[in-house]
Order: C-alpha cells, then sequence, then structure tokens
C-alpha cells in the first residue's frame, strides 16, 4: 500500500485582535489547503470580522481526539479562547493583551504536547502588550521561555534567507550581548537548522561584521578581531562553512549572496531590511533552536489596514507553507 501523504495539523495564532491578523485567517481559509490549520481566538471576533469583510465562512470548534484532515474552502476550525474586552477594529486596548499571550501560550503547549505538529503567528503588538503591564519583548523569547533551548531568528524568502545572533534589543545592549559562546551557540543552531529544516548537507554561512566595514582592522571597532573572528575560526575547525566577518554594506550582494545558504548578521536591523525590501509579504521569520516548530509572518499589524479587506495575505500562505514543508520533511 503506497505511503499516503501527511496532513500536517498547524496552530494559527491571529495576534492583535484590533489588527489585520484576524483578517489574514479569514482570507487564508477562502482556499483548500493541504494541512489542518487550527485557528486559536474568539470565535465572535472572527465572525464579526468575517462579516465587515463580507467573507463566508463557517465555524466548527477543534476536538484534539480528531485526526487532522485537509483544510476545507470556508471553514474555521476553531479552538475558543475568551477575550477581556470588546475589540474595535484598529483600535489598541491593552486589556486584551492577556488574551494575545493566552493564545500564543496555548499553541505552543498544544506543540510541546503533540497536539500540533507546528504553530504560526500572526503579528502582535509588543508596546500594547508591554502597557498592559507584561514583560514582552517579542514572539521568538516569549514561546522560548515556555519551550526551552535558545532561539535563533530567522527570515526567509525565495533566493535569501537571514538569521540574527541578538533579536529584540536596543542598539545600545547588541555589543555587550554579542560573545564567542553566544555567536558560536547561534552558528551552530543555524548550521543545524539548514540541515534538518532545508536539507542542506554542508551550509555555507556569511557572517556579517558588528562595525562599519567590519571594524576596519581595528579602528572602527574592535568586536571582530577580539570575538567575531576567534569564533568563526573555531567554528571553521570542527568543519562548518563560514565566510566573515564581512562588511554588511556589501554581503548583500550577488557576488556573495549566489553561493551562500544563508547570513548570520549580528543584529535585527543589519540583517532584516535587506531581506523585507527583497521578499515582503513574501517571507516568513522561521525560528530555530526550538523544540518545536514556529513560522511566523514578515509583517506588523498595520491597524490601518485592519478591516479594509486590502491586507495581503501572502506572507501568512509562505508561513503556514514553510510549516507544512518543514513538518513532511521532518517526518519523512
Amino acid at each position: 500500500m503506497p505511503n499516503q501523504k501527511k496532513i500536517s495539523r498547524i496552530a494559527l495564532t491571529p495576534g492583535e485582535p484590533a489588527g489585520i491578523g484576524p483578517d489574514l485567517c479569514l482570507q487564508y481559509l477562502q482556499k483548500q489547503h493541504e494541512c489542518q490549520t487550527v485557528i486559536i481566538a474568539n470565535p465572535e471576533l472572527l465572525e464579526s470580522r468575517a462579516k465587515l469583510l463580507n467573507l463566508p465562512i463557517r465555524f466548527t470548534e477543534f476536538r484534539p481526539d480528531e485526526a487532522p484532515k485537509i483544510q476545507e474552502k470556508g471553514v474555521c476550525c476553531i479552538w475558543p479562547v475568551k477575550m477581556q474586552t470588546f475589540c474595535e477594529v484598529g483600535k489598541l486596548n491593552p486589556l486584551n493583551s492577556r488574551y494575545v499571550l493566552k493564545t500564543i501560550t496555548r499553541a505552543t503547549k498544544g506543540c510541546i504536547q503533540g497536539v500540533f505538529d507546528a504553530m504560526v503567528t500572526g503579528p502582535v503588538h509588543k508596546a500594547a502588550i508591554n502597557n498592559a503591564g507584561f514583560d514582552f519583548s517579542g514572539h521568538t523569547e516569549f514561546i522560548a521561555g515556555l519551550t526551552g533551548g535558545h532561539p535563533v531568528m530567522m527570515l526567509a524568502t525565495p533566493g535569501l534567507r537571514v538569521a540574527l545572533v541578538t533579536t529584540h534589543l536596543p542598539l545600545a545592549k547588541v555589543s555587550q550581548s554579542i560573545t564567542q559562546n553566544t555567536l558560536r551557540r547561534v552558528v551552530q543552531i543555524l548550521h543545524q537548522g539548514l540541515q534538518d529544516q532545508y536539507n542542506i548537507k554542508n551550509p555555507r554561512i556569511l557572517v556579517c561584521g558588528l562595525n562599519p566595514h567590519a571594524g576596519e582592522g581595528g579602528h572602527l571597532g574592535t568586536e571582530e578581531i577580539e570575538i567575531i573572528e576567534p569564533a568563526i575560526r573555531m567554528m571553521r575547525k570542527q568543519g562548518l562553512d563560514l565566510q566573515g566577518p564581512l562588511p554588511a554594506d556589501t554581503v548583500f550582494t550577488p557576488k556573495y549572496l549566489q553561493s551562500a545558504d544563508a547570513v548570520l548578521a549580528m543584529y535585527h536591523d543589519q540583517g532584516l531590511p535587506v531581506l523585507k525590501y527583497k521578499g515582503f509579504g513574501q517571507a516568513t521569520n522561521v525560528t530555530l533552536g526550538l523544540p518545536i516548530v514556529r513560522t511566523s509572518v514578515d509583517h506588523g499589524t498595520a491597524l490601518e489596514l485592519a478591516g479594509s479587506g486590502t491586507a495581503d495575505v501572502g506572507s501568512l500562505e509562505y508561513a503556514i507553507n514553510t510549516a507544512h514543508e518543514i513538518v513532511c520533511k521532518e517526518g519523512a
């Protein structure tokens, strides 16, 4: 009997309820898909947003004991979570921050317990969550706090992958957060992730310097000499294919990228602007180094677009498809 193709079950959290996350979930469900998507959200929120967007939708409540099945067009399989208060489209309300975190927590724990094969997250509003009294620097760190592991944030779009040594930090704290041990650990996780999740046998990784011109021989900073170069030398001795430290203003050129599998940037805004310029709307955030599979959209809450029907569902589709592909590769 031929092997049947795996139907993955993926948890989807819409994120900030006042933003475009609910819109994108409903738009995504207007087509049939190969995996089963379970939306962890407030049913009334999605019902009201579907009416506003004039999108046909039928709701079924998620039952963990049932086998996963192909996503039907126009059907929303939902795991209900109660909201703290009414949500007005496009208007942030910090009172709903607890609800947002609860949806992420349920999806994460569901992955740990094997209820879900992977999770995909919609955009959250960090300021609203912090204004509600929660210490929240981002999805990546929050999920890692529940799962353990050392999270490495990597954004991917066709033709380019960019991973980060540090994630959501003020620029003033970046340098002190980059140590040889941290850098070696991130490189190992990135190398392993490219092998496991992308089937790249011998990944070639380009490593950015921290300072302009990669420090200019120590004249524009010494982190390259004292931290980055020694870490790279040690990892090369272990057989990893690394090049760097390279100036960030030249590494993102065809000369370097044509033979690279990923670029490792030192901080958030060193690497991600280039990736988003190349693939915004067709990119996904893949969190490496966790015991679960998690991907996310490449954009924010776009409060001004919520309820308008003009939000682009491309990044969400790419994130879900990426999670499904990773699950199927791991299960092969």
